[in-house]
């Protein structure tokens, strides 16, 4: 809309000032940017990545500290008070090792809703099943390891936390030391709770193989030259942990420790 003023023979069209259009952010709208990268299907797989990773540290941490059981009796319970009472005298008792496992509840719990909701968001991307399946027996065979694999290694830290840890199904229970219910949990006459734990690290090693090239895939390193060294060190690491966790179930079975 225009106005004219006369000004003897000369006029002159004034154009009304209009305000520069507000900015259509919002406070909260960085707030929801991230709530929607968490949302997406990328978000998630960096979630799954990170947690992942957090548990792959208390994996080598927990590796490294069962091999203190050849070490002796007396090293192992010894290693055993230290994580209880690490941190002392500035902090209480056990307060490392509680913020420690709430981290990795934590990170299980983000880990496993991932997993979901990326295996959820895929089968509604594919909402007809076709008479003749074209997916390759290679990705039948990841789908099937990771999805079987995920029940069996939560049963298997169940059982774990039972037997080890609240000593409840442990023949010494909880009143012994840490050493005595290793040596009582893995007794030859117990010798299939030792073949479930070999089944179980197997998957375990097999999940985290996947897992740890999903997560260098996620973040971009898997191109080029890399691609190969970085497999290579997944199924490495993947080895070293499953055989590492496996020997002191094996051993004491075996009777080389008693």
């Amino acid at each position: 809309m225009t106005s004219t003023i006369d000004r003897g023979a000369a006029t002159a069209v004034v154009t009304p000032r209009t305000s520069p259009p507000r900015s259509s952010k919002r406070p909260g709208a960085r707030h929801g940017r991230r709530h929607g990268f968490l949302r997406s299907s990328n978000g998630k797989k960096a979630v799954m990545a990170v947690s992942g990773a957090v548990l792959v540290l208390f994996l080598i941490g927990h590796m490294i500290g069962n091999a203190k059981l050849f070490l002796g009796r007396d090293t192992f319970n010894s290693y055993a008070e230290w994580l209880r009472t690490v941190g002392e005298p500035a902090l209480p008792a056990r307060t490392v090792l509680t913020l420690t496992e709430i981290v990795l509840a934590a990170a299980v719990v983000l880990h496993m809703w991932a997993a979901v909701s990326l295996a959820r968001r895929a089968a509604k991307a594919r909402p007809v099943k076709y008479a003749a399946k074209r997916k390759s027996q290679a990705g039948g065979y990841v789908v099937r390891t990771m999805r079987y694999g995920g029940v069996i290694i939560v049963l298997f830290v169940v059982w774990h936390l039972l037997d080890l840890t609240f000593g409840v199904v442990n023949p010494k229970g909880f009143a012994a030391t840490p050493y005595d219910r290793v040596i009582a949990g893995f007794d030859p006459s117990r010798w299939w709770v030792t073949a479930f734990y070999v089944v179980a690290l197997i998957m375990i090693g097999l999940h985290l193989r996947h897992g740890l090239w999903s997560a260098f895939q996620t973040l971009g390193l898997a191109g080029g030259r890399s691609r190969h060294l970085l497999n290579a060190g997944a199924a490495v690491l993947a080895a070293v942990l499953v055989l590492g966790f496996l020997a002191v179930p094996i051993a004491v079975t075996i009777g080389a420790v008693k």
